[in-house]
């Protein structure tokens, strides 16, 4: 998966149209949450507000994506103070594209899901790092440090 040319895609933004494409030349950190303003979703995001501004100074972009509606984004981008842009992925295409709507357990039930996924793509748009099953403490400073390293 590694150095693999990342498929392009456009979403719904609370900004308008967001396509990843118009982003090469930077480096993009992707990342797939399940659902907005639950407590894991709330910790990671508001983690990845906290070191945004570093990861900014890398001239790299962060985009969040959840198949959350729109207005559900903008509520949680205002309660939080989120800095960073969130996409709305209603039918999934997105989550299917990178492969992180899969099957999941939980209380002995099964049922499919975004399983939290980050991407990190160089400005080339290929793979540079994949977190699968993102246990949220400490990632986002796991991030910022590749962020670093790429540049």
């Amino acid at each position: 998966m590694i150095g693999k040319k990342v498929p392009d895609f456009t979403a719904e933004a609370t900004a308008g149209p967001f396509t990843l494409s118009e982003y090469r030349g930077h480096p993009v950190v992707l990342y797939f949450y399940p659902k907005a303003d639950t407590p894991g979703c709330t910790q990671q995001a508001c983690a990845v507000r906290d070191v945004y501004p570093q990861i900014e100074a890398q001239n790299a972009v962060v985009i969040g994506i959840s198949p959350d509606s729109e207005a559900s984004h903008a509520r949680f981008i205002e309660k939080h103070s989120l800095t960073m842009e969130l996409l709305s992925d209603p039918d999934k295409q997105v989550c299917n594209l990178y492969g992180v709507w899969q099957k999941k357990k939980m209380a002995g039930k099964e049922y499919m899901g975004v399983v939290r996924t980050t991407f990190l793509i160089d400005p080339k748009g290929k793979i540079a790092r994949v977190w699968e099953k993102v246990r949220v403490d400490g990632h986002a400073d796991e991030v910022l440090q590749s962020c670093c390293d790429l540049s």
